[in-house]
């Protein structure tokens, strides 16, 4: 199978968790693989060092063909130099990367952005192959949750546009039940809908020991650390996080433990300091390499996001990571997030946006025993092995991109 990848992001960009490890096991496997992609730009719209943009570049990575073409690099929250930079690699895929590409057998296309989707609709038309759209985040409903953009009607737009991309692609493929729900919701059928779960990185995320030199250094030994590590945005809910801290003033070996960065991170900061409050310390960005490291000294693992109806439809991508690595968790999201912390018992669920609710979950695991957490963590890795593995999820997509592949030939 001649499987050709686009997608706006790709190695070595840190938010490719999938689509290079997907497309090398496919080579793997022994298919071809071509991937369309940018420059790496992301997360600061300043194109790395070492490329430099021109019409195209080729690279072969683990035999995967690699052709970039330029872009508009943006990631500001300016919302029509965010839609020039989505719109120039939609131009630019679909002209120079269908030039590079050569024969596809299917095309699979990883959105976000929407704009993605609109080439591979054309590039699909182009080489009479059937296409797969990869949708992590829902449009508009995504735009409008961030508050990237708040304009109604062209909410409603963005949402025609995505429901005209959905009805053209072969199948669709989806990292939750409940984004399934909304997209049949919308007319869609059901049986072109297909669940796939994000799996970790499992080159890095496993059970470590602890480390007793990280354990000193970070001042988390002798403590009961709830730790949070990722990007610390509007989105992540974590200034309810702080209050939750606040009222755990009785306990008082439990610390918050944040690792990472974000657009919130000077403001949360500023909290604890105004609040006066000892028991939440911030470790900053650290490579993903080293989380496993700083997990192993978590007794609890948390999870946040705000309270909206959009997030109860996903599972947030550090699940599959934190239960990769055999630590209780606390999910304070609802929905399909929670679900899986609960049916696999890794850990404890609260509603969000709740601080009491949050302060009472840590409560309750703080009063379980070491053995009793050590079993969630167990039950949490063991649930990971058996549902969100790579080779799982990869066969998966395989199955889908060989069955539409057949059905366009037997069309």
């Amino acid at each position: 199978m001649q499987l050709v990848i686009v997608s706006f992001f790709y190695q070595p960009e840190p938010n490719d968790i999938k689509i290079h490890l997907l497309a090398k096991e496919m080579v793997a496997r022994g298919h071809t693989v071509t991937t369309i992609t940018t420059f790496p730009n992301y997360p600061s719209g300043k194109i790395y060092d070492g490329y430099k943009q021109r019409l195209w570049r080729k690279e072969v990575q683990d035999g995967v063909r690699i052709f970039r073409v330029p872009l508009y690099p943006n990631h500001t929250r300016s919302g029509i130099k965010r839609a020039l930079s989505y719109s120039s690699f939609m131009l630019t895929a679909a002209t120079l990367g269908l030039m590079r590409c050569g024969h596809a057998d299917v095309i699979w296309v990883y959105h976000p952005p929407l704009t993605t989707g609109m080439a591979g609709v054309w590039m699909s038309f182009m080489r009479r192959a059937p296409f797969v759209l990869d949708i992590q985040d829902m449009w508009p409903e995504t735009l409008k949750a961030t508050g990237m953009l708040n304009n109604e009607r062209i909410l409603r737009w963005i949402g025609r546009v995505a429901n005209w991309i959905y009805r053209r692609a072969s199948a669709l493929t989806v990292n939750a039940p409940g984004m399934k729900t909304n997209i049949i919701a919308k007319g869609i059928a059901e049986d072109k809908i297909f669940v796939m779960p994000n799996w970790a990185d499992e080159r890095i995320y496993m059970p470590k020991p602890r480390d007793v030199a990280i354990g000193e250094k970070y001042g988390l030994i002798n403590k009961f650390n709830i730790m949070f590590a990722g990007n610390m945005g509007l989105v992540q809910a974590l200034d309810k996080v702080i209050e939750a801290a606040e009222l755990l003033h009785e306990l008082p070996d439990v610390q918050l433990v944040m690792i990472g960065d974000g657009l919130e991170y000077d403001n949360l900061r500023n909290m604890v300091i105004e609040r006066g409050l000892t028991n939440v310390i911030f470790l900053g960005r650290h490579p993903a390499s080293a989380m496993p490291d700083f997990f192993a000294w978590a007794d609890g693992l948390l999870i946040t996001l705000t309270d909206d109806p959009l997030y109860a439809m996903t599972i947030p991508s550090k699940t599959q990571s934190y239960l990769a690595c055999g630590r209780p968790i606390i999910c304070a999201v609802a929905g399909d997030g929670a679900n899986v912390i609960e049916l696999a018992g890794a850990g404890l669920t609260c509603p969000p946006e709740n601080p009491q609710a949050l302060a009472d979950a840590i409560r309750h695991l703080y009063a379980l025993s070491p053995e009793e957490r050590d079993m969630m963590g167990a039950r949490g890795r063991q649930a990971y092995l058996e549902q969100f593995q790579q080779t799982i999820i990869v066969d998966r997509y395989e199955q889908v991109f060989l069955k539409v592949m057949k059905k366009r030939k037997n069309a």
